[in-house]
């Protein structure tokens, strides 16, 4: 059962759009931190995608930090850093800093995916092969050094510390789109997020298996269950569905291996085919899309069936008053508890 007053959160992804410059989309992300902090979400979460025309968070622990001089409450956080990629070390020094510049507010989502094709993995990781193979592993090391606390006996590294110290911790997450994912976030006793967004079919079996295995740990002796849905509420079911169609659009061009900049509304279904229309319903009727009352109605069910303690919401639109209109009416559907108006 969901507790009463579910938290919610926010995954951006630093969407582009069609006839704006790229670094728009970073700096839109920032501002959407403060906007949603406002709103009363409980978290914000940057997610990493690398060599990609339609995403463009390519460094979420930059954006981290610059969210974090906007922000005075709301958690800040990846969703996530792509481990492979990286050396567990540096991931912990960088999360160790963020940690001393937002004490009690950073999160670190951890993930195995490349966040990009091929090429582009071995561009960041030439020996990635062999970090997916290590990840569970390193995700263990890397919460050790995160947290200030000696790696595992026999370690080879056991003597190296992180700097700088820091009174707390970032809360380390596990994400993931199958099955993988939760038996690691399990067997290390972390939260875990499923993305729902990418596997809407997987969400019950990759929870079940989470909770099954659970392995309490000193931080988290309960399971955490959370997951990541794409969502869209607007004034009207029919101005949900208009604003939709540029991630309808989106969806179809990279099922053809075209992720192109988000395209306005009125462009996005125009000429579109009997098929394309088809595809375009089918994805509607699996997001969670509407005005305030319908999405959140179905926001809640979602989240009560899978039991979770949390949900974050990813929201795609060409206009970026599109997107902090759905997240102010959700946040006003679900009572979060919104900041009162600052002085000029």
């Amino acid at each position: 059962m969901t507790a009463p007053g579910l938290p919610l959160s926010v995954l951006d992804q630093s969407p582009t759009a069609a006839g704006v410059e790229q670094s728009r989309a970073i700096r839109d992300t920032i501002d959407m931190a403060a906007h949603c902090e406002r709103l009363g979400y409980k978290r914000f979460w940057v997610s990493e995608h690398h060599g990609s025309e339609n995403i463009v968070g390519s460094a979420p622990e930059i954006l981290i930090a610059a969210m974090a001089t906007r922000t005075r409450r709301i958690r800040l956080g990846s969703a996530g850093v792509m481990l492979p990629h990286y050396s567990p070390l540096k991931v912990a020094e960088q999360f160790r800093v963020l940690e001393a510049i937002a004490p009690g507010r950073i999160d670190l989502g951890v993930g195995r995916a490349p966040g990009g094709d091929g090429r582009v993995a071995w561009a960041l990781n030439p020996s990635g092969d062999q970090a997916v193979e290590r990840f569970p592993a390193n995700v263990r090391d890397l919460v050790a050094w995160t947290s200030d606390k000696p790696l595992v006996e026999g370690h080879p590294l056991a003597s190296v510390r992180v700097t700088p110290r820091t009174p707390g911790a970032p809360e380390v997450f596990v994400l993931g789109s199958s099955d993988y994912g939760p038996q690691v976030a399990a067997y290390l006793g972390l939260p875990f997020c499923f993305a729902t967004f990418i596997n809407e079919q997987g969400t019950e079996q990759a929870l079940e298996i989470y909770r099954r295995y659970y392995q309490p740990s000193e931080r988290h002796p309960e399971p955490v269950a959370m997951a990541c849905v794409f969502a869209l509420a607007a004034d009207t079911d029919d101005e949900a569905r208009r604003v939709f169609a540029s991630r309808a659009r989106s969806r179809h061009n990279r099922d053809l291996g075209v992720r192109a900049p988000l395209l306005p509304p009125e462009e996005a279904l125009a000429g579109a085919s009997a098929a394309e229309l088809a595809r375009a319903d089918q994805l509607a009727a699996r997001a969670f899309l509407g005005d305030g009352p319908s999405c959140a109605a179905r926001l809640r069910a979602f989240a009560e069936k899978a039991g979770l303690q949390e949900l974050a919401i990813l929201t795609h639109a060409f206009h970026v008053e599109d997107r902090k209109r759905s997240f102010e009416i959700l946040a006003r559907e679900f009572s979060l508890p919104a900041e009162p108006p600052r002085a000029a």
